[in-house]
């Protein structure tokens, strides 16, 4: 080979099989993929509750441990906070009680929220 046709040729490097599967795999990760209906459909659904449960579970475990405060109060401290004790266990009972109803109005506002776009998404996979 000339001298010439060497400098014309570019350098070239193969990785091996390992490594070109670990560039793909990073390179993934920066790679804006495109989500196809049926996937957006299923994340969207499964968002639906996601929120109401969020709420649900912050309202129920607040209020576990209001109750377990009052429990403890009327307990432990009979001769002094008995009376205020019932009173905030009563105020963590309420709440408890209350995280079921907050999680389906939650969830029925999402779905009246969504329900456009679920439709749509729906109506094109269906056709």
């Amino acid at each position: 080979m000339s001298e010439e046709n060497q400098k014309d040729t570019p350098f070239t490097y193969t990785y091996s099989a390992r490594q070109q599967e670990e560039v793909k795999r990073i390179r993934s990760k920066y790679v804006k993929q495109e989500e196809n209906k049926m996937a957006q459909l299923r994340r969207l659904d499964q968002s639906v509750a996601k929120k109401g449960s969020a709420y649900a579970i912050a309202i129920g475990t607040i209020s576990a441990l209001v109750m377990g405060s009052g429990m403890s109060m009327a307990m432990v401290w009979t001769d002094t906070l008995l009376v205020p004790g019932i009173i905030v266990g009563s105020i963590g009972i309420a709440g408890v009680c209350t995280a079921y109803p907050v999680y389906m109005h939650v969830t029925k506002k999402e779905r009246e929220r969504i329900a456009p776009e679920i439709l749509r998404l729906s109506e094109e996979l269906l056709k």
